[in-house]
């Protein structure tokens, strides 16, 4: 699929359909969430530090995914834009060992972030682009002086920086518990320890040190969810189950509500094994949280947010704090 156009997308999408549903989503949340009137999804946006990649699932199945991560990036005061091409953060060439293509989709992205005279390609939310794009630069020796790097550290700097601030107090009364689960192709991998421990940092602010539970074991020695690897688009269902119970157990044992995972196929996995073995669990990305935690996430941004979570901190409403207020 993703050598069928110049998107480098795994599931087909074109450039023009990609530019339409972003300038359509973005304008959707300008007319009709107050507050993000001056909200921006730039594209081919010359100069920006950062070309940001796309998992091809929200253009394609999930759009109101993508408005979260566009409001953290707005509140953070980020210079970045998509590219109308290479744009795809997918690459299963990769899973396929078909080294000729995995280089050539790699490149199409890289060459279009160094046109735009980007300095940092920011992976999105997803463990095996950031680890395609990341790898398939060392390699196949892809010259570049574009810094590769994975979204979280840079959640946990704005964070840190103050260009963020999430607050846990929505979690004070409720004391819902979250765990996360380490992608193996963001942390063992590539980036290691540190990132595990951003992952935990910025979920921590998010929802209280102490109702975070981690999974044992945790980090770089943390287990597959069962669905990496291309194994989640391979038809192997069952089996992929099978390998997964052990995942499934794990995240029982925590007696969380919910698992953070920034990463597609671990989030698609582990939310497939909950309705499979019916965990009674829910499965979320990190910006969903993060941008609940800055007051940010609209209603129709809470697609995997479970009942008890639909009507917190809903943006505009008593006690839901300001995303826009600067100071503390």
């Amino acid at each position: 699929m993703a050598l069928r156009n110049d998107s480098c997308s795994a599931m087909g999408s074109p450039p023009d359909d990609f530019v339409f549903v972003v300038e359509d989503v973005s304008e959707e949340i300008r007319t009709d969430q107050p507050g993000w009137e001056n909200l921006q999804a730039p594209m081919d946006k010359e100069g920006a530090q950062f070309f940001l990649s796309q998992n091809s699932r929200e253009p394609v199945t999930e759009p109101e995914e993508m408005g979260p991560l566009w409001k953290i990036l707005h509140l953070a005061g980020v210079d970045w834009t998509y590219g109308s091409t290479g744009w795809g953060g997918e690459n299963y060439c990769m899973f396929l060992a078909d080294d000729e293509n995995w280089k050539l989709i790699t490149e199409k992205s890289i060459r279009k972030a160094e046109s735009l005279g980007c300095k940092i390609y920011l992976n999105t939310e997803c463990g095996h682009s950031t680890y395609s794009v990341w790898m398939g630069v060392k390699r196949h020796k892809i010259a570049t002086d574009l810094e590769i790097a994975p979204i979280v550290p840079y959640y946990a700097r704005w964070i840190r920086e103050g260009k963020l601030k999430p607050s846990s107090d929505w979690n004070k009364d409720l004391k819902i518990k979250f765990t996360c689960q380490d992608p193996c192709q963001q942390v063992r991998k590539s980036f290691g320890d540190p990132l595990a421990e951003d992952l935990r940092f910025v979920i921590k602010a998010c929802v209280g040190e102490e109702n975070f539970i981690d999974m044992t074991p945790n980090r770089s020695n943390n287990f597959c969810c069962g669905g990496g690897g291309g194994y989640l688009q391979s038809g192997y269902t069952e089996a992929r189950h099978q390998y997964g119970k052990i995942k499934f157990d794990q995240v029982m044992a925590t007696g969380a509500k919910y698992v953070v995972t920034p990463c597609h196929n671990c989030h698609a996995q582990i939310h497939d094994l909950e309705e499979h073995f019916e965990g009674g669990y829910h499965t979320i990305h990190l910006w969903t949280l993060l941008a609940l935690s800055l007051g940010a996430l609209a209603d129709t941004e809470r697609v995997y947010l479970g009942e008890d979570l639909q009507e917190v901190w809903l943006p505009g409403e008593p006690g839901t704090p300001d995303p826009f207020v600067t100071t503390p």
